[in-house]
């Protein structure tokens, strides 16, 4: 796998939009039709980026001063691997701390398919129970309604 430019992956363009908290910036990634699988939770998978909008929408406004960084990359052709690393404060006080890889599927500047690894880092919200949608594992991971 080749080593990426600092500023060109998708992943480092989404934790930019992240950090600066444009909502819009964020959606922008995303393909209309773009496909969330979560391997290790199934049933949190999605399709389309009206989902991803209202994800983080409730991010940003659960945790005010979020921060999203690219740890480790690479490329191999349309396909990126990061290690991601989300850390912040949520609205009632709680640690938030996301830690994991992700695998993107990356065409036209574009992101339209993600396999998501990542997961609540200990000490910040406790473990979810199996069967949750993304709506509920958001609702969960961050405390909020």
């Amino acid at each position: 796998m080749a080593t990426p430019s600092r500023s060109s992956t998708a992943a480092r363009r989404l934790c930019d939009a992240i950090t600066a908290r444009d909502l819009d910036g964020i959606v922008r990634q995303f393909a209309d039709d773009y496909v969330n699988e979560t391997p290790a939770h199934p049933s949190r998978g999605f399709q389309g980026a009206a989902q991803v909008r209202q994800n983080w929408s409730r991010i940003l406004a659960a945790v005010p001063d979020l921060q999203a960084q690219v740890v480790r990359e690479a490329v191999d052709g349309d396909t990126e691997w990061s290690e991601l690393s989300y850390t912040g404060t949520t609205v009632d006080g709680a640690p938030f701390g996301m830690v994991g890889v992700v695998v993107l599927g990356v065409s036209d500047g574009l992101v339209r398919w993600v396999r998501f690894y990542l997961e609540p880092v200990d000490g910040t919200r406790p473990p979810l129970p199996p069967g949750l949608t993304a709506d509920e594992a958001v609702t969960g991971h961050l405390g909020a309604s």
